[in-house]
């Protein structure tokens, strides 16, 4: 049982939610491109899958490119500079995309976005754990998700009150028609563009809080460190953080990044579980829900304003899911929660699958979806960040997480650029069989090999791990 120390939780609490920020933004442009799909598509023309798939899936290229950079540079200079950087990118993207007249514009913008995003994702939660206590930890990290699911909703909520002001836009209109009208030549771009606001807010508030202690201590700025823990924990805390720390790193690690570290097998291995859970977020389809809701819901006999209304509602239990995380992942563990979540899903889509095979249509597409969404978001989306931030050594923390968010975003990217060529070729219910048994072989692989993390220091963490 780790000791209690007078713990600032104001202080604690400030700091996460502002790195949060990050999240928030990552949830909002992750999201926003659904909404605004049925509205730019017939601005720009996009008739092709090809470029229907790039256009949702353009952003995803600077996710991974984000993730990279984070692999040589969030160990060297560490997470608080990259932060403030992604929050400058966030904001010239909102920017950007929102007043781009071509389609090659709109999907640079949406690029250098994607980049913002995909350090936010990456190093938020990084960030927050570092700082955490170890007793509250998956409940503060899981705030990053919190507020990515809260920048879901939001997106959607802006989306579809967006799309509602245009009176004039006839419910089942077609392609020309919604490219003429007040959602296909302005709407669409007030939907990009509302995000500006948050993003500069994350840029001036990053400024604001402290540097990871963990990263400090790395680096040989320990009195820094030890300051900043002292505010979180008291003078007693900070000495045994210092100290426990220190324990794990030798004498030429300080202010050195070692990535040949990554190459050791216990680090491998824990690198390959980290990749495989990325892969498996990605695939158990959740980005078909989110990206192709639009499509789903009309598949499924639901007209313009209804499925907007549908999209809206999907954030809203994904919002209200993560409820359920804060209250279990200190309680019950990472891998119990998975595991459950995980065999519910395989279930889900097996019915979706049927539903469409079967051509039920309206409510039991929408009650399926939203259980599906209610169950991923409750395990898989918050979990992924909780166990990778928690399960590599401090001297690679931030390249070893980087990898695996490189792979979160390789699968995001393939699965969403290849989706409608795969719906085309396997149709609406083979293509949710497919992905209930992913959930299956998922299930099976945790089960096996996933290490139960609730509890531990960082430190205690890699001395077992790593």
């Amino acid at each position: 049982m780790a000791p209690r120390y007078p713990y600032n939780q104001t202080y604690i609490w400030l700091i996460s939610m502002t790195a949060a920020l990050g999240g928030f933004l990552f949830g909002y442009d992750w999201v926003v491109i659904g909404g605004a799909k049925p509205f730019y598509e017939p601005y720009f023309n996009i008739t092709s899958v090809e470029d229907q798939g790039w256009g949702t899936s353009s952003a995803l290229v600077g996710c991974m490119l984000g993730a990279m950079l984070c692999i040589f540079l969030s160990d060297k200079f560490g997470r608080k500079r990259l932060l403030i950087f992604s929050g400058f990118l966030f904001s010239l993207s909102a920017i950007g995309t929102a007043l781009a007249i071509t389609f090659w514009g709109f999907n640079f913008y949406r690029i250098l976005g994607g980049i913002g995003m995909g350090i936010a994702l990456n190093l938020s939660p990084l960030y927050i754990s570092e700082l955490a206590p170890p007793e509250k930890r998956g409940r503060l990290v899981t705030i990053n998700q919190f507020l990515v699911m809260l920048g879901v909703l939001l997106a959607q909520i802006a989306n579809w009150q967006i799309s509602l002001i245009d009176t004039e836009l006839p419910e089942n209109a077609d392609f020309a028609a919604i490219a003429a009208s007040w959602s296909g030549q302005v709407g669409w771009r007030w939907m990009f563009g509302a995000e500006t606001i948050p993003a500069a807010l994350f840029f001036v508030l990053m400024f604001l809080v402290p540097e990871s202690t963990r990263w400090l201590i790395k680096n040989g700025q320990q009195d820094k460190a030890f300051r900043i823990l002292a505010k979180i924990g008291g003078e007693d805390y900070a000495r045994d953080s210092v100290a426990e720390t220190r324990s794990t790193l030798r004498d030429g690690d300080v202010g050195e990044v070692h990535l040949g570290e990554l190459l050791k097998r216990n680090v491998l291995k824990l690198l390959a579980i980290g990749i495989f859970m990325a892969f498996l977020q990605q695939w158990s389809g959740i980005n078909v829900v989110i990206y192709y809701a639009a499509d789903i819901f009309q598949a499924a006999g639901f007209t313009l304003k209804q499925m907007m209304l549908n999209i809206v509602v999907i954030g809203g239990v994904m919002v209200l899911s993560i409820f359920v995380t804060f209250a279990l992942v200190d309680k019950y563990g990472r891998k119990s929660i998975l595991l459950v979540c995980l065999a519910a899903m395989t279930l889900l889509y097996g019915g979706l699958g049927y539903s469409f095979f079967a051509d039920l249509g309206g409510t039991p597409v929408v009650v399926l979806v939203l259980l599906n969404v209610m169950f991923y978001s409750i395990s898989l989306a918050p979990l992924l960040w909780v166990v990778l931030s928690e399960i590599f050594p401090t001297k690679v923390r931030g390249a070893a997480i980087s990898i695996g968010a490189l792979a979160h975003w390789l699968g995001n990217f393939t699965l969403t650029y290849f989706f409608p060529a795969i719906k085309e070729n396997l149709g609406w219910a083979n293509n949710f069989w497919l992905y209930g048994m992913i959930c299956a072989l998922g299930f099976v692989v945790i089960w096996r090999i996933l290490p139960e993390t609730k509890g531990k220091t960082l430190e205690q963490l890699e001395k077992e791990l790593a």
